[in-house]
């Protein structure tokens, strides 16, 4: 069934009058409805010229287009200069066609003179409602709206468009076999109502009404949950949508399921890179999953691991990855400001709390008011620094230094130490109740001597940017120096790989990094055979035992830690 629609303002007149004559005139299997910007009846005199002209109009009050509700219109007939002005461009994929037909109702005029104009606009009206349908011109731009909609469904992306006010006005068969959604359960809602939180997340440039549409195309990788509840990593692009003026009407977003690709990757060990973190390591790819989980939430999170191992990636990605993308992340390394200091720095100062003050100051929990406060060995808090971030955590209000005012600040806290909390609880070195508010969410993040499998990974990635910004593109690790980098432990983790390839490219004269490139402590600390690959070294018994006792039993750890795969090693303990 298609549908036209004939839009007046107030279904006094000529509404009626079009949607009268189309129904007499329209072919079998088109549906003609009228509607005005507003409701309202029909006038007496409308009546009657029409009955003139041989055709019924009923003269109850007309329907409003809000009443109307979201229907799949064919082909939408503006009547007036007016209304065109009004009309919500977007309200779906259809040929809208301006007759701006002048109000016959206007001016004051006797009961003869308005007659006469009504029986000029019915004739007009009548005319052209003939051509609509007579001379092809209807099925002509039903076609045209049938191939653009056929052609959107058979995109494999999905296609998501919603004008100012977040009314989805098109939803592609790939948005549907995506999202699980029909687009009869969406066409003409708010996006934030079928969607909870908007289709796009913390992206959305709607998160307010009509707040802003972006200048360019945006594209950004998210999670989004279909309406069975299940979580899809898709790929998004969204572009502005403007009219022949260049006014903004609204945003077009097409994005792609990629969230069988991400598994399958996973499962066959490819390189995974998320935030700027680089691995193919099972145990980063659950993290990532925690974090994604974790970033549109609220609550504390606890980053804990050894120097080096990327406490403020992780962070960063959790601010990154959550509705807070659009607030500021502040990060503050709580042990490297002096403890004198390190109160004011937090919580900010008045003018003349103390020497030195002479002017009021911000802490960098008001500075990352609205975003993400990133607070590096917490451990290091002194016992009255721990008791106002308690206050924080707990209340979201602190006093500056010297201030008698109380200041509430919006942020989320997350905080990363590499030392044992807990033990530092049982010494009563740190506020067990603060632990406790911070360690709501815990990540730990493995050392690298734990994720030997990244290193080769690693080291290509810092050796190409280094050479890349060195201007000496095509440099590589030779295979002994890869050896040297795979058996070394590795006490500062992925931060000393990365600067222990900055010294190797500037040791390195030539195009291959030799192991007499790299820094003295890596060649001449090297471990024994547990992390070189069986193809190059062979098995022997004592790395065989040492990497067993470094992986508590475990064999799949022990393989890994080996550089072997785990079927090798059971061939190997099988033989003894």
């Amino acid at each position: 069934m298609k549908q036209v629609l004939f839009v007046g303002e107030n279904n006094a007149c000529r509404g009626p009058m079009a949607g009268a004559f189309a129904r007499a005139l329209a072919p079998p299997g088109v549906e003609v409805l009228a509607a005005g910007l507003r409701r309202g009846r029909v006038h007496p005199l409308v009546v009657r010229a029409m009955a003139e002209a041989g055709v019924e109009v009923d003269p109850a009050p007309g329907p409003s287009l809000e009443e109307l509700g979201p229907r799949p219109f064919d082909l939408v007939v503006v009547l007036s200069p007016r209304v065109r002005e009004q009309y919500p461009v977007l309200q779906g994929i259809h040929g809208v066609v301006y007759w701006n037909l002048p109000d016959p109702l206007a001016g004051d005029r006797d009961e003869a003179e308005l007659l006469r104009a009504l029986r000029q606009c019915r004739d007009e009206i009548n005319g052209r409602v003939h051509s609509l349908f007579a001379y092809g011109y209807f099925q002509a731009l039903v076609t045209l709206k049938d191939n653009a909609v056929r052609v959107l469904d058979s995109l494999t992306e999905g296609v998501v468009a919603h004008d100012l006010s977040r009314r989805i006005f098109f939803f592609n068969s790939a948005a549907e076999r995506i999202t699980g959604y029909r687009r009869e359960e969406v066409l003409g809602r708010d996006c934030y109502q079928v969607f909870p939180g908007g289709f796009c997340g913390h992206r959305c440039s709607f998160a307010e009404k009509g707040m802003c549409v972006p200048e360019h195309e945006v594209s950004y990788t998210l999670d989004i949950a279909t309406r069975g509840g299940e979580t899809r990593r898709v790929e998004m692009s969204v572009v502005p949508m403007r009219d022949n003026a260049g006014r903004a009407i609204g945003v077009l977003a097409s994005y792609r399921d990629r969230t069988r690709e991400l598994e399958l990757e996973r499962r066959l060990g490819e390189k995974q890179e998320f935030a700027g973190i680089i691995t193919r390591d099972h145990r980063m790819f659950r993290i990532f999953d925690l974090i994604r989980s974790v970033a549109d939430s609220n609550v504390p999170v606890l980053i804990q691991g050894e120097t080096g191992t990327g406490k403020e990636l992780v962070a960063l990605a959790i601010h990154r990855e959550g509705w807070r993308a659009r607030g500021p992340f502040v990060a503050v390394n709580c042990g490297a400001l002096p403890q004198g200091t390190l109160e004011s720095e937090l919580f900010g100062h008045v003018k003349g709390a103390f020497t030195g003050a002479i002017r009021d100051k911000k802490g960098r929990f008001a500075l990352a008011d609205g975003g993400t406060i990133f607070l590096d060995e917490v451990g290091e808090l002194p016992p009255a620094t721990q008791v106002k971030l308690l206050r924080v955590l707990q209340e979201g209000t602190f006093e500056p230094v010297g201030a008698e005012r109380t200041v509430k600040v919006d942020v989320r806290v997350v905080s990363a130490t590499n030392r044992d909390l807990k033990q530092l609880v049982a010494r009563g070195e740190f506020r067990e109740d603060l632990y406790y508010r911070l360690c709501v969410v815990p990540i730990t993040l493995p050392p690298l001597r734990e994720r030997r499998n990244d290193i080769p990974l690693l080291a290509a990635h810092f050796l190409e940017r280094y050479a890349a910004e060195a201007r000496r593109p095509g440099v590589r690790l030779s295979e002994r120096a890869l050896a040297a980098l795979m058996e070394y432990h590795w006490p500062g983790n992925v931060r000393q790989l990365e600067n222990a390839i900055r010294f190797a490219l500037v040791k390195c004269a030539g195009d291959t990094v030799e192991p007499e490139h790299l820094p003295p402590e890596v060649t001449e600390g090297s471990r024994p055979a547990p992390s070189l690959s069986a193809g190059r070294r062979k098995l022997t018994p004592e790395a065989v035992q040492r990497a067993l006792r470094e992986a508590g039993g475990n064999k799949v750890k022990a393989a890994r830690l080996l550089g072997v795969g785990r079927a090798t090693l059971y061939r190997y303990l099988g033989r003894k």
